[in-house]
């Protein structure tokens, strides 16, 4: 994973000068934050705030129990928080398959390699979850997402911008038409012979087009993420124009939607998608599915809305100006204000290890039998002592190790893709 900027010679040495010492690419260290081991120090901190606003969303008071501040603190985590968490992880992949400047030849075989690995271990540990956790659990589409991604990852920025808008304003009415052709008889015709369907709630069906991520929309958020990781976010005049295209993409989504779909668009806002309420089983949501598992019947209306998961077009688009907006603000923030960035560093060691602590706040909510839903989760306090956690956690073991405790695992499971040749 690690990728740093080359070493360029500037003259050579005179006769008589002492030799200049060697210093490793590795252990050469930007004297402003740019990328730091492999990333840069602003998106591990618009990582770990995906990380909390996953919090939120599994274990906060419901949208319903919240006003004020809460309330919109609430709203921008429903959906908001899981797409931010997909595009960082497009970004994450690219920065294997080599960031700025795509690898070629064997380091291009190796780092796909490594991609696939990664894919299929995420698609494993995330079926196991769903065994527990029910289909909620993002790791198994991030699986997907990682593979049918691979075929991208030397493609150049705008290209990829141009395939993640393309697949935006296209896969949702895709996506509504095939839902609308998936029986229930369908359904189960196919789940009966999915082998992950037999383990856990989530199925190939679900992983594709079904389930509360469906790759069929949601790849428009990892593409979107993987054209990011191709620019130089460290220049101004990169986070300028990506700040613009943030803010344009995020007024047009949603004034559009509310142009065209009024009050309906309005009610979904408000709501905040179908996945609204659904806490108490964890969910992060999708379009496709109601908050008692069963299957919304499709409303060609419903096209129109913005409201988060509904998998619209308004809403990707709306909620990738958003993802825009949270990683420029982030990496502008580290970049200029020295400061601040002592300050947020505890933060920032829950962002080089968003795996861990995604994963740990199932396992430590349900050890703790934390409640969660609308009849029984209305304090903050639950959500307030994971940010916490996490944080301290994140703080302590930062200093013994390189990479979190499943990141390292994971790092290990792909040592064999050096053996590619």
């Amino acid at each position: 994973m690690t990728k740093s900027q080359p070493l360029q010679e500037t003259s050579a040495p005179q006769e008589n000068s002492p030799p200049q010492p060697r210093i490793s690419p590795e252990s050469a260290v930007p004297a402003s934050p740019g990328p730091s081991m492999g990333r840069l120090v602003g998106v591990d901190l618009a990582r770990a705030l995906a990380v909390f606003g996953m919090y939120v969303v599994h274990i906060g008071p419901p949208l319903s129990a919240t006003d004020g501040v809460a309330s919109w603190v609430r709203y921008m985590a429903d959906g908001h928080s899981s797409v931010l968490f997909a595009t960082l992880a497009g970004f994450s992949l690219m920065l294997l398959a080599g960031s700025r400047q795509p690898k070629t030849g064997l380091a291009g075989r190796q780092a796909k390699a490594r991609i696939a690995i990664r894919a299929v271990v995420l698609l494993a540990l995330g079926t196991a979850m769903a065994m527990e956790y029910g289909g909620v659990i993002i790791l198994g589409f991030y699986g997907v997402y990682f593979l049918l991604a691979l075929p991208l990852v030397r493609l150049r920025a705008k290209t990829l911008a141009i395939t993640a808008a393309a697949l935006a304003l296209v896969t949702p009415q895709l996506s509504f038409a095939l839902n609308s052709l998936l029986t229930e008889p369908f359904r189960q015709s196919i789940n009966a012979y999915d082998p992950l369907h037999r383990l856990s709630d989530v199925g190939v069906l679900d992983l594709l087009f079904t389930g509360f991520y469906p790759t069929i929309t949601w790849i428009s958020f990892v593409i979107a993420g993987m054209a990011l990781a191709r620019l130089d976010l460290s220049q101004a005049a990169v986070q300028w124009r990506l700040a613009a295209l943030g803010a344009g993409l995020t007024v047009a989504a949603y004034g559009m939607s509310l142009l065209l779909a009024g009050k309906h668009a309005l009610d979904s806002l408000a709501e905040g998608g179908p996945s609204s309420g659904s806490s108490g089983s964890m969910s992060g949501g999708s379009g496709s599915m109601s908050p008692d598992g069963g299957s919304f019947e499709p409303q060609a209306s419903s096209l129109l809305t913005a409201g988060p998961h509904s998998g619209t077009t308004f809403d990707i688009i709306g909620s990738v100006g958003v993802a825009i907006l949270v990683i420029v603000a982030a990496t502008v923030a580290m970049d200029r204000l020295p400061r601040l960035r002592r300050l947020a560093k505890p933060v920032v060691a829950v962002g080089t290890m968003s795996l861990t602590a995604y994963v740990g706040h199932f396992l430590v909510q349900s050890a703790l039998a934390i409640p969660t839903g609308t009849s029984s989760q209305q304090s903050w306090g639950p959500l307030l002592m994971f940010v916490l956690g996490a944080i301290v956690f994140a703080t302590i073991w930062s200093r013994f190790f390189r990479r979190g405790p499943l990141e390292f695992l994971l790092n290990a499971a792909t040592k064999p893709a050096k053996h590619i040749r």
